[in-house]
C-alpha cells in the first residue's frame, strides 16, 4: 500500500475531530495523514492523490468555521487527478432541512476544480427532508450524527472505510 491518504477536517466541538481519528485507525498503518483544515494550506493538498474530507455541517446549513476560512483558498487548487471522499457531522431531527449541508458545499467546489467523488453513501436509516450533500438519491459521503445516532458511528466508518479501500484501490 504506498499510496498516501490526506485526511483534511475542520471541527467545532471534536465530533468530526473524532471522526477523523477512527476514519485514520480503520485504515491501519500510516496511510492516513490528519490535517486540521486551519493549519492546512493549498500546497498540502498538492502531496495526496486520495483525499478525505470532513466537516461537521453548523448552525443553518453552513460550512463550519475553519472550512468557511480556508473555502476561498479552494481556489487555488487544481484538484484534477484526485479522488476524494467526505463526511459529516450533522443532526438530522434539529436540522432536517439541511443535513449534511457542509459537505454538500465543499464536494460542489471541489468537483468544479477537478476532483472525482469517491465515497458515496446511502440515504438508508436517516430522517432528514433536505440536503446539499444529495447526489442521485445518495450522499456524497458518509453521513454521520453524532446526537442521535452516535451508536451507529463505529459500524458506520468501518463500513465507509472498507468501501473506500476498494474504491481508492488499495
Amino acid at each position: 500500500m504506498s499510496k498516501k491518504i490526506g485526511l483534511f477536517y475542520g471541527t467545532q466541538t471534536g465530533n468530526t475531530e473524532s471522526a477523523a481519528e477512527q476514519i485514520r485507525d480503520e485504515f491501519g498503518g500510516d496511510v492516513v495523514t490528519l490535517h486540521p483544515i486551519y493549519e492546512a494550506d493549498a500546497s498540502t493538498f498538492d502531496e495526496y492523490e486520495l483525499l478525505i474530507i470532513g466537516s461537521p455541517t453548523w448552525d443553518i446549513g453552513q460550512l463550519q468555521s475553519d472550512w468557511e476560512s480556508f473555502f476561498p483558498d479552494l481556489d487555488e487548487i487544481d484538484f484534477s487527478g484526485k479522488l476524494v471522499a467526505y463526511f459529516g457531522d450533522g443532526d438530522q431531527f434539529g436540522y432536517a432541512d439541511n443535513f449534511q449541508d457542509a459537505i454538500g458545499i465543499l464536494e460542489e467546489k471541489i468537483s468544479q476544480r477537478g476532483g472525482k467523488t469517491v465515497g458515496y453513501w446511502s440515504t438508508d436509516g436517516y430522517d432528514f427532508n433536505e440536503s446539499k450533500a444529495l447526489r442521485n438519491g445518495k450522499f456524497v459521503g458518509l453521513a454521520l450524527d453524532n446526537g442521535s445516532q452516535s451508536d451507529l458511528t463505529e459500524e458506520r466508518i468501518k463500513t465507509w472505510v472498507a468501501q473506500l479501500k476498494t474504491e481508492f484501490g488499495l
